[in-house]
């Protein structure tokens, strides 16, 4: 399966997949961050899930794909540690600040970054008409952001620091995106990066909860807890996998990009199904995010 990903590379095929693959992993990561902000503690919602990444991905790698080399070893355990901060940063937002201003924040800043340095380090140069899409998407996200800022009620002070703390997370992101596609590129396997990937990096969290929990019990029921850490889990192996394989496949802005339309994602899945209210003015801009997916998709 590898090998025959790894051929589709550079091809027409290998592009159409790793659309599909980046569009499915941003519906996968709107949930995946509902489910890390939640009703629990961030910290401890973060630590259950890489848990959950624990137990999935422990046959994976037991039974299913080799150890990697001690090349490959060095890149993952980079990864990991790049992946450690990007999840502390995301912890910090989302204790200041609500969802609906966080993740927007987070997103949009991630794509304009990342392209950027795609084109340094992959040489991978957007199209005037791709930028084009680039502003619009990023533009809408942020316009989205500042709109969910207005309705915020709580103090200057804590908006403040978890707004720098998504704009740092959003650089994060664009650090981990571009890491991980050198990482999965230069790989001998794709699925075994992935697998080896997912397993070293579970362990961080959990540890850290721990001692953040130390003298204060955890009160959330064990079962709806094991219920988020599996969900999350296998929506993480969504998300963070489609996108590592999309850039393996495909161009890693026009991956990074299409990704990020899981802000429309998050706000459709807060419309339709937790019966928030969208109105005019986020639809016009849920509207320009996905225009601005669509013109850099077919400019290029």
């Amino acid at each position: 399966m590898g090998d025959y990903l790894i051929s589709l590379a550079g091809t027409p095929e290998g592009a159409r997949l790793a659309s599909l693959l980046a569009l499915t992993a941003a519906v996968a990561h709107a949930l995946f961050g509902a489910l890390q902000k939640g009703r629990f503690d961030p910290w401890l919602s973060r630590a259950v899930i890489d848990a959950g990444f624990f137990v999935i991905t422990l046959p994976v790698v037991l039974f299913f794909v080799p150890a990697p080399g001690l090349r490959d070893l060095v890149i993952l355990l980079g990864a990991a540690l790049i992946h450690l901060v990007y999840k502390i940063t995301m912890a910090r937002a989302y204790e200041k600040a609500a969802y609906t201003v966080v993740y927007p924040v987070v997103r949009g800043t991630g794509p304009l970054v990342t392209v950027a340095a795609a084109s340094i380090f992959f040489h991978e140069h957007f199209t005037g008409v791709q930028w084009i899409g680039v502003a619009c998407l990023s533009g809408g996200i942020l316009l989205l952001a500042l709109r969910n800022l207005s309705e915020e009620k709580i103090a200057k002070q804590a908006l403040r620091i978890g707004l720098i703390w998504a704009l740092a997370c959003g650089f994060m992101v664009a650090v981990y995106t571009t890491y991980d596609a050198w990482g999965i590129r230069v790989a001998e396997n794709a699925f075994t990066f992935l697998a080896w990937f997912f397993f070293l990096s579970s362990f961080d969290f959990p540890v850290l909860a721990l001692l953040r929990h130390r003298k204060t019990p955890i009160k959330a029921p064990f079962k709806a807890l094991a219920w988020r850490g599996l969900s999350g889990a296998f929506l993480g192996w969504i998300s963070f996998g489609g996108v590592m394989l999309a850039t393996r496949l495909d161009k890693v802005g026009e991956a990074a990009v299409l990704r990020e339309t899981s802000t429309v994602f998050a706000a459709l899945i807060g419309w339709f199904i937790l019966g928030e209210k969208v109105g005019p003015r986020r639809l016009f801009l849920m509207s320009l995010i996905a225009i601005g997916a669509v013109i850099v998709e077919l400019g290029g």
